[in-house]
C-alpha cells in the first residue's frame, strides 16, 4: 500500500560523494525503521545500514562504516544515505527497506525498486 521510491543515484569516480534519497509514494514513514541495502548482478543483497523510526539509532554494515551515513527527515518524510569516499566495489543497485531491524532482508516488509550507484576508478 506503501511504495518507497529511491533517487540519486549515478556515475561517480572512486573517492567520490553520492546522497541518496527514500520516499514513500502514499503516505508517510514516520514510524517506520527504515534501512539500506544493496545488490550487484549475481550477488546477494548486502546489508549497508539502518535507522531508527526516531533517527536516534543507527546500525551500519562493517563495510561501510564511517563512509557512509544515514539520517532521516520525518518533517521532510525522506530518508537518507550519504556515501563518501566511495570505492569501486560500492558499485550496486541500492535499495531503501521499511519495517525492520539487522542485516536480513527478511526482517523488512517494504522495499523500493532501486538506485544504480556505479563507481568509476
Amino acid at each position: 500500500q506503501v511504495q518507497l521510491v529511491e533517487s540519486g543515484g549515478g556515475l561517480v569516480q572512486a573517492g567520490g560523494s553520492l546522497r541518496l534519497s527514500c520516499a514513500p509514494s502514499g503516505r508517510t514513514f514516520s514510524n517506520y525503521n527504515m534501512g539500506w541495502f544493496r545488490q550487484a548482478p549475481g550477488k546477494e543483497r548486502e546489508f549497508v545500514g539502518v535507522i531508527s523510526y526516531s533517527g536516534l539509532s543507527t546500525l551500519y554494515a562493517d563495510s561501510v562504516k564511517g563512509r557512509f551515513t544515514i539520517s532521516r527527515d520525518n518533517a521532510k518524510n525522506t530518508v537518507y544515505l550519504q556515501m563518501s569516499s566511495l570505492k569501486p566495489e560500492d558499485t550496486a543497485v541500492y535499495y531503501c527497506a521499511g519495517g525492520g531491524w539487522g542485516s536480513l532482508p527478511r526482517n523488512y516488509d517494504n522495499w523500493g525498486q532501486g538506485t544504480q550507484v556505479t563507481v568509476s576508478s
